[in-house]
């Protein structure tokens, strides 16, 4: 058990502290174009620090690199978002101020803890396994779908909210977050899969099963039909349709979704033109036996709903929220019920399929084992 690489990390990331101390009390630090410049510059020697410290071990490993960079930009977002809610002080002022001021709204407050604890905790999990020699192709998807989702709502957010007219130089240092998991993604989908060892009679036994045999699977599609449905609601409301049942849903139930910042408005269109043809696509996989693309993009995607959700739900709900935009009191129950059916659903899905697989096996000869066909 190697366990020097996860320190090493730990231990980098909690300099972050120390940066943005230094920085926040020297105003040499705190011009516009200065704070994208010791942001790149602070960037790079993290990572040649993190590569001198474990090239014995991880000189293979790009993707340790990547972790231990982007745990240590968690510690900066944790702290971003532990000021703004009043908790701590003395750190960020000078970013807030000439960084990058639409950190302040709910939504990347909200994204600022999820990446702050869960992404942290996530790139602590992957480094331990690297460290380990054992899988992590699963836990990486999680965390690629997760990242992904979270940048392509974010930029585009800031670029066509309220807050386009005031991007700063600081904006392009999330240029690295919005492409470094792209690229992760394409890299773990091309990483060979590790098929369950099983025989091929139980996987064909399981995929010779009528839908209305699966249970399980039946209230997975009900429930993606149902997910689907809401998603073109949703992504009609925020388009301004005319119809009076999007308006009043809107008005009465999730005013948020107007909120000029828009945030919510980015999100809603990537679940209308991207997570609905998803969900269709997952429904057809859980009725067509063999579809072994399953095991990955559910998980994929439930990272990605997941943190979608966490940061709509917390923004919709957060103080500094105008109470215009807030879930009226009257509304709360049903709202939230709704958002966390949609957050959860695909993680029980992406559960359903990682812990009983068969159904979407690919079949291997007779007497042979989908491992051994694998093999060959």
């Amino acid at each position: 058990m190697h366990h020097g690489e996860q320190i090493c990390v730990f231990l980098f990331s909690l300099t972050a502290f120390g940066v943005l101390y230094i920085m926040n009390n020297v105003p040499a630090f705190q011009e516009p174009v200065v704070i994208l410049e010791v942001g790149v510059a602070v960037l790079v020697a993290v990572f040649i620090l993190v590569y001198a410290a474990t090239r014995w071990e991880s000189v293979m490993k790009p993707y340790f690199k990547v972790f231990a960079e982007f745990s240590f930009t968690c510690i900066i977002d944790l702290t971003s978002a532990l000021e703004y809610d009043g908790f701590i002080s003395g750190f960020m002022e000078f970013y807030q101020k000439t960084g990058e001021p639409y950190l302040g709204t709910p939504y990347a407050i909200m994204m600022c803890y999820w990446d702050g604890i869960v992404h942290f905790i996530i790139y602590l999990m992957l480094v331990q396994r690297m460290s380990n020699r054992k899988q992590y192709r699963t836990l990486g998807l999680f965390w690629s779908g997760s990242l992904c989702a979270n940048m392509i709502v974010f930029v585009p957010g800031i670029v066509a909210g309220k807050y386009g007219s005031e991007i700063r130089p600081a904006f392009w240092l999330n240029m690295p977050f919005l492409l470094v998991p792209i690229w992760g993604a394409m890299s773990l989908f091309s990483r060979p899969r590790d098929f369950p060892l099983m025989g091929t009679y139980k996987a064909e036994r399981e995929q010779k099963k009528a839908l209305i045999w699966r249970p399980v699977d039946l209230f997975f599609v009900i429930y993606l039909v149902a997910v689907m449905s809401f998603s073109l609601f949703r992504g009609l409301a925020v388009l301004d349709c005319p119809l009076e049942i999007l308006n009043r849903y809107v008005i009465e139930y999730e005013p948020y979704l107007k909120d000029p910042v828009g945030f919510p408005k980015v999100m809603m269109l990537l679940m209308l033109f991207h997570a609905l043809p998803m969900l269709g696509s997952f429904a057809y996989g859980l009725c067509t036996p063999g579809c072994t693309w399953m095991m990955d993009w559910t998980v994929f995607f439930a990272g990605a709903v997941l943190q979608c959700q966490w940061c709509h739900i917390g923004a919709s709900l957060h103080p500094r929220t105008a109470e215009t935009y807030r879930i009226p009191a009257t509304a709360l129950p049903p709202v939230l019920l709704l958002n966390l059916l949609y957050a959860v659903g695909p993680v029980l899905l992406a559960l359903r399929c990682q812990r009983q697989p068969e159904y979407f096996l690919p079949l291997a000869p007779i007497g042979q084992t989908n491992n051994e066909k694998k093999l060959r």
